[in-house]
C-alpha cells in the first residue's frame, strides 16, 4: 500500500514538472499570434481611433485588419468568426455590397451567430433595409446580448452605430 501511494506520489511530481516546463519553455509557438488574432487587436485600434473622430487612421487599420483577415480564411477557410470581420472590415471601408457577402456567408455556417447578425443588422440600416435589420434583431431576440439592445435601438435611430 505504502508503495503504491509512494509511486503515485512520484508520477505526480513527474507529471506536474513535465506540464509546468512544456508551457514555460523556450519554445515560442504558444506566443505566436495568427493572422486573425492580429486583426483582431487591430481593429480595436481603428474602433477608437474611429471613435475619436480619426477616420483616416481608422480605415489604415481596418485595411491592415482586412489583408490579414483574408489571408487567415485562406488558412483556415469558412470560419464564422473570420468572416463576421471580414464583413466588418469591408463595410467599414464603405463597401457594403461585399461586407453583406461575407455576413451572409457567415450567417451560412452560423445562423445564430451574435456578432454577424448584429453587424449585419447595422448594415442594413445604413443602406436603408430596416425590415431585413428588423428580422437579424428577430434572431437575437434570445440571445440576453448587449448586441440585441444595441441593434435595437440603432433600428429606432435612437443610437447610432457605435463602430
Amino acid at each position: 500500500m505504502i508503495k503504491k501511494i509512494f509511486t503515485t506520489f512520484i508520477l505526480l511530481i513527474i507529471f506536474s514538472v513535465n506540464s509546468f516546463s512544456a508551457g514555460t519553455g523556450s519554445t515560442t509557438t504558444s506566443k505566436i499570434k495568427t493572422d486573425y488574432a492580429k486583426a483582431v487587436d487591430i481593429i480595436k485600434f481603428a474602433k477608437k481611433y474611429e471613435k475619436k473622430g480619426k477616420i483616416e487612421k481608422a480605415n489604415k487599420r481596418y485595411e491592415k485588419a482586412q489583408k490579414l483577415l483574408i489571408k487567415s480564411n485562406k488558412k483556415k477557410p469558412l470560419q464564422p468568426d473570420t468572416l463576421n470581420y471580414l464583413g466588418f472590415t469591408t463595410r467599414k471601408l464603405g463597401d457594403y455590397e461585399n461586407g453583406e457577402k461575407y455576413y451572409l456567408l457567415g450567417l451560412e455556417i452560423d445562423p445564430n451567430h451574435i456578432g454577424i447578425n448584429e453587424y449585419l443588422g447595422e448594415l442594413y440600416v445604413v443602406t436603408n433595409r430596416i425590415d431585413l435589420a428588423k428580422e437579424r434583431l428577430k434572431v437575437l431576440e434570445s440571445c440576453n446580448c448587449e448586441e440585441y439592445n444595441d441593434l435595437k435601438e440603432i433600428i429606432a435611430g435612437t443610437k447610432k452605430s457605435k463602430y
